[in-house]
């Protein structure tokens, strides 16, 4: 029986590769033993339980910017970190540990190096976290979603996908899909999607331009998120939801998207074949516009700043793309040139590889 260690979470581009790895390993040695390390304040504390998965919980700890109490705190919670996490992997014989980044992965990589277990890391966005950085020194085996990624050792898996989107068969469920969201199956869809918490924005510029693109022959599905707009449009063809627990149907029922640049959704947009427009989210450290970096170069994509996605933006250049079917058609097919759809698959080969060399 092989035991597996999966580090990592936060958010939900952590989570969400963290579990599909695990499914995998699970599908391919049902006997698999696999513990997960996050925090109890992370998505995972929710998902990786609910999905069946043991959770062990560290203390959230981020990393200092200044050297004060804090960071005095830091380095005594950093060392019983590091301590509980090698016992953990002594006491459950645990074979290889894997990362996807985030506040959990960083003790565990230097708990695997400490411990001489392997290694294996998964870095989910095209400018890696720290965490990654500081792991990827350690290990020959690190697997990224995007090409180009600055980290060491680096080698191009793709992002390991939810089982929903790598099976997705967009054209077959594409008419189901647009009738269970109250839209017409054979009318061309636009889906907006703003994040789980709303971006202001792109809601805010959609609903003020809601007339202009149903103008053009297109339908609405705007996903608002939990901050949406007050006031929302109300016009035959455009549907408006909250929230979206069947993301795989809204993507099938897509004729082209807007949406921000997170990691995973530009990697399921892209394996799937769906055009779209990014607005990257404009705080951080622009991990977002460089996710969306290669499909857009591919032609699979349109980029545009936050603060110059406006109704007058949407008026010069959405309206003109809605309009080109031909145009649409191109995209969707570049975007398919530049998607993996087993990321998943090769993110566990390059795991397997690394028990092979241990």
């Amino acid at each position: 029986m092989t035991s597996y260690l999966l580090a990592g979470g936060g958010t939900a581009g952590h989570v969400n590769p963290l579990l599909a790895i695990a499914d995998e390993l699970r599908h391919r040695d049902p006997t698999a033993s696999i513990v997960v390390v996050g925090t109890a304040e992370g998505l995972e504390a929710k998902l990786v339980p609910e999905r069946g998965y043991e959770l062990v919980t560290i203390p959230r700890l981020p990393f200092p910017r200044r050297p004060n109490k804090a960071a005095l705190r830091f380095v005594t919670q950093w060392r019983g970190a590091v301590r509980s996490l090698e016992k953990l992997i002594i006491d459950r014989n645990i074979d290889c540990v894997i990362g996807v980044g985030g506040f959990a992965s960083a003790p565990a990589y230097v708990a695997a190096r400490n411990t001489r277990t392997p290694l294996v890391i998964h870095e989910a966005n095209a400018r890696p976290g720290l965490a990654n950085r500081l792991g990827a020194r350690d290990t020959p085996y690190v697997g990224v979603a995007f090409d180009g990624t600055p980290l060491p050792h680096a080698t191009l898996v793709g992002m390991p996908l939810r089982h929903e989107i790598e099976v997705l068969n967009v054209g077959a469920t594409r008419q189901d899909a647009r009738v269970s969201f109250g839209l017409e199956p054979d009318r061309p869809t636009l889906v907006v999607t703003s994040g789980s918490q709303g971006a202001r924005s792109i809601n805010e510029t959609i609903t003020e331009s809601v007339s202009d693109v149903l103008r053009t022959g297109y339908q609405i599905l705007h996903i608002v998120g939990a901050n949406g707009p007050k006031r929302l449009a109300e016009a035959p063809g455009y549907v408006a939801v909250t929230y979206c627990d069947r993301m795989e149907a809204a993507l099938a029922a897509a004729t082209l998207v807007v949406s921000r640049a997170g990691s995973a959704t530009v990697s399921e947009l892209a394996a799937l074949g769906i055009p779209a427009v990014y607005v990257p989210y404009p705080v951080g450290n622009g991990e977002q516009r460089f996710n969306a970096a290669g499909v857009v170069a591919r032609g699979g994509g349109v980029l545009v700043a936050d603060r110059e996605f406006t109704p007058e933006w949407v008026r010069t250049n959405l309206i003109p793309l809605l309009r080109d079917e031909a145009k649409i058609v191109e995209m969707g097919g570049a975007a398919a040139s530049a998607g993996v759809r087993d990321g998943t698959s090769r993110m566990v080969n390059l795991i397997e590889l690394a028990l092979s060399h241990p």
